[in-house]
């Protein structure tokens, strides 16, 4: 019996890391391909094996990967201007002033880095705000303790970073659980952290990497409906499963005071990001300004910028290989390819695959959201959640045992997916950037006569 169960985990584990390259493979011969897969995507696919083997050099392969590509399209792609993939057609000055116009790379790839930066101080503010030893005051000790974690792990995601959500909601499960937390539980955390901030552009970074680039906050909206759907499966699941392996243990030292200063800066930041986003189309400067406010008020701790440098760097190389991938042969935008992507997510990066179908354009954001957002949770890396919490607990790092103790995600995933197709439909939107590039895309959609609702 247990060799069946290793079998059928082995197997499992194989189709999830496999089934990527079919879904890649294509027919052009322009240029150098592998039993029909274009050679990039080899060149990205091996990139992101590097980066789950070797966990703790994540920032070299991911470098060493962009690199690649980078040489790869020097040599053998001839016709590939990475001037105009960067800067577009337009100067710098004309850019800045005018979101419409802008073309190139360098300005999302730069609001992104500075992001990731932002989101780590402001996580620090919120963990030092006391809020995180005030919690677990207020959860039951049995497993619905477990469950109303796992609902405010949702419900911060909305207004954090995934990250943070993730890395809170983990320091609080170590503290009550007295360090015993199944892996299950854990696999619980990354999927609320990421299902929770898959309808709110500041709560996840493929949401926001989506607002950056020009689709409305209020088109992702609606992939909370598959997260909810989605909750309800692996929320209960994972509390009940947590409860049978460690019960809570409540203790005094969480009962701090709430610093309401740091709250507030938290608050400040997000509204910072909401606004300049509006104004400039650059969410990362109303960050950074609040953040320097915020420093008047209380010292800001400037040394997570340090300590998530790295992090940053990591995610920001990925993304730039991923936007010089030949995304004008990917599948046409459709809901099967965006559930696809959701399994794809798993063990591609999901902020790669997002910058991919933003290039493409003609998805339904909120069902987009929701694949490539919740559908990373399926494996520890298909997530900067998973792959930021897996710091804290090393045990998360085991393929097999994450599919073995997690595999209730999958089905919440797949479940989620139909509840909200059902509610809400698959209503693609046009692509959303104002160029010339616009036109270029929709001449390869389909028309909306033949999509499947």
């Amino acid at each position: 019996m247990n060799f069946n169960k290793r079998s059928l985990i082995g197997m499992l584990t194989l189709v999830m890391l496999l089934f990527p390259m079919s879904t890649f493979a294509f027919t052009s011969l322009a240029v150098p391909h592998i039993a029909g897969i274009r050679f990039e995507f080899i060149i990205f696919a091996l990139t992101l094996v590097g980066v789950a083997v070797f966990h703790h050099k994540t920032m070299q392969v991911a470098l060493i990967g962009l690199l690649s590509v980078v040489l790869f399209k020097l040599f053998f792609d001839t016709d590939y201007s990475f001037m105009h993939h960067l800067f577009g057609e337009n100067s710098f000055i004309s850019q800045i002033v005018d979101k419409h116009t802008r073309q190139g790379e360098w300005t999302i790839l730069l609001n992104l880095f500075a992001l990731l930066l932002g989101f780590a101080v402001l996580a620090k503010y919120f963990e030092d705000s006391g809020v995180p030893e005030w919690l677990p005051k207020i959860l039951p000790d049995d497993w619905k303790g477990g469950l109303i974690l796992l609902i405010i792990v949702f419900v911060m995601s909305a207004f954090l970073d995934n990250i943070a959500a993730a890395m809170i909601g983990g320091a609080i499960a170590l503290a009550v659980y007295n360090g015993k937390v199944h892996i299950g539980y854990l696999a619980a955390i990354i999927a609320a952290s990421n299902a929770g901030g898959s309808g709110s552009v500041v709560g996840d970074t493929t949401t926001t990497l989506m607002w950056i680039d020009g689709v409305s906050a209020l088109d992702v909206t609606h992939a909370w409906i598959g997260s909810i759907g989605a909750f309800l499966i692996f929320g209960i699941v994972g509390a009940k499963l947590q409860d049978r392996y460690q019960k809570i243990q409540k203790n005094e030292r969480f009962l701090n005071k709430i610093d309401y200063s740091k709250l507030m800066i938290v608050v400040l930041i997000l509204i910072g990001a909401v606004a300049t986003n509006i104004l400039f189309d650059f969410p990362a400067l109303g960050v950074w300004g609040a953040i320097l406010i915020g420093n008047f008020i209380k010292k800001a701790p400037f040394g997570e910028v340090k300590h998530s440098m790295n992090g940053a760097i990591f995610l920001t190389a990925l993304v730039t290989t991923a936007s010089m991938m030949p995304v004008d042969e990917l599948p046409n935008a459709s809901w099967q390819t965006a559930f696809t992507l959701g399994f794809v997510s798993s063990v591609f990066d999901n902020i790669p695959l997002t910058k991919l179908a933003l290039a493409q354009g003609g998805y339904d954001w909120g069902v987009l959201a929701y694949a490539v957002g919740f559908g990373g949770s399926m494996l520890w890396f298909g997530s900067s959640a998973g792959v930021a919490l897996s710091n804290s607990y090393p045990k998360l790092r085991s393929v097999a045992d994450y599919v073995k103790n997690a595999w209730f995600v999958i089905i919440a995933y797949i479940v989620g997916f139909f509840i909200m197709l059902a509610i809400a439909g698959w209503n693609p939107h046009a692509p959303h950037k104002d160029s010339h590039q616009a036109k270029e895309h929709v001449s390869n959609l389909h028309p909306i006569s033949d999509v499947i609702k």
